[in-house]
């Protein structure tokens, strides 16, 4: 499974002055396998065109959504890619659908600001697995009892707020305190960690978060970052 990260930001700051720089992130996106998008925010169509990618738009086939905030759900983004053959799927929780070769389910979000947020799991023809919880806040009882039997090759934290303690906006988003907690908790049941959906104005440097997750084995994304799992 192919993992390709259109942007790893947060809602937080001005996203029109855009750049190629590894330190600017854009609303958080991923697109999988080439074919499947997560989360078709304002920020996808630009994201071709500064990087180069020609056809990433017209390749996308699948569309699913974690929630509607506006950096997560940009109605003319759809309305586009629909019309070059994509379709959109709105998603139930408890109801796993079959989406070309993929099995899709989504999960209840601790996401308050917003009715009806999920998390995402992807698992693809092969068995490999992806739980994507952008955005949200230390999981609920029920999505972590889940997670523990859905068992994903890769899970991706949301770690909005940094290093940020005391803050009201950890009853909506994690900072990396509660990723490394969650991660630890969690570690025997998935094969790896990375983290996405970070506010900007509330991190540093893109090298400096590498080296403040690496010990703890988490990977921190970037825009126009590309894995396999």
């Amino acid at each position: 499974m192919k993992l390709h990260f259109l942007g790893t930001g947060a809602a937080d700051w001005d996203i029109t002055n855009t750049s190629t720089d590894i330190n600017y992130r854009r609303f958080s996106s991923i697109l999988v396998d080439d074919i499947l998008l997560i989360d078709p925010g304002p920020c996808v169509y630009e994201f071709a065109e500064s990087f180069g990618y020609e056809k990433l738009t017209q390749d996308i086939r699948y569309i699913v959504n974690t929630h509607r905030h506006g950096d997560h759900y940009d109605e003319t983004t759809v309305e586009n890619l629909c019309k070059n053959g994509a379709e959109y799927y709105d998603l139930e929780r408890d109801k796993p659908i079959a989406i070309g070769d993929y099995i899709i389910r989504a999960y209840e979000a601790n996401h308050g600001t917003c009715i009806n947020a999920n998390h995402i799991a992807v698992e693809d023809k092969s068995g490999k697995k992806l739980f994507y919880a952008c955005d949200g806040c230390w999981f609920p009882y029920e999505t972590y009892l889940s997670i523990c039997e859905y068992k994903p090759d890769m899970l991706i934290f949301d770690c909005t707020i940094g290093d940020t303690e005391g803050d009201y906006r950890i009853f909506d988003h994690n900072n990396i305190r509660m990723v490394l907690e969650m991660a630890m908790t969690l570690r025997q049941y998935c094969g790896g960690f990375m983290v996405s959906h970070m506010a900007r104005t509330l991190h540093g440097s893109h090298e400096e978060l590498c080296e403040r997750l690496a010990p703890h084995k988490i990977i921190p994304a970037h825009d126009d970052m590309i894995i396999k799992i």
